[in-house]
C-alpha cells in the first residue's frame, strides 16, 4: 500500500513540475517576443520621427505597415513602452518619441 502512495505522490510532484516548466517557458517566450517588437517599432519610430512640428508623430497604421505587425499589436507594443507617447491632440491614434510638456496657461500671453 505504501508503494502505491509514493507512486501517486512521485506522479503528483512530476507534473506539478512539469506544469510550472510549461508556464515558464510560455511567460519567457511572451517577454522575449514583446521585447523584440518593442524593439522594432521603436528603432523604426527613431528613424521616420524628428522633433520638429507635423513630423512628431506616426500614424498606428503607418508603423504596422513599416514594420509587419497588426495595428492592435502596435497599439500594445506602443501603450507599455516607457519611450512612446500617445497623442493628446485632436487626432486619435497617433505616437511619437517626444512627449508634449505640460504648458502654462501663461506661456500663450507671452508672460514666461
Amino acid at each position: 500500500m505504501a508503494d502505491i502512495w509514493n507512486g501517486i505522490a512521485i506522479g503528483g510532484a512530476g507534473g506539478a513540475i512539469a506544469g510550472l516548466t510549461v508556464s515558464l517557458v510560455r511567460y519567457l517566450h511572451t517577454k522575449s517576443v514583446e521585447s523584440i517588437h518593442k524593439r522594432r517599432v521603436y528603432k523604426w519610430l527613431v528613424e521616420n520621427t524628428t522633433s520638429d512640428p507635423g513630423e512628431a508623430y506616426r500614424s498606428t497604421r503607418a508603423i504596422a505597415s513599416w514594420t509587419n505587425l497588426t495595428e492592435d499589436r502596435i497599439r500594445y507594443i506602443c501603450s507599455i513602452h516607457e519611450k512612446i507617447y500617445l497623442s493628446t491632440g485632436q487626432k486619435e491614434d497617433l505616437w511619437s518619441l517626444y512627449e508634449r510638456g505640460d504648458r502654462s496657461v501663461y506661456e500663450d500671453r507671452g508672460v514666461v
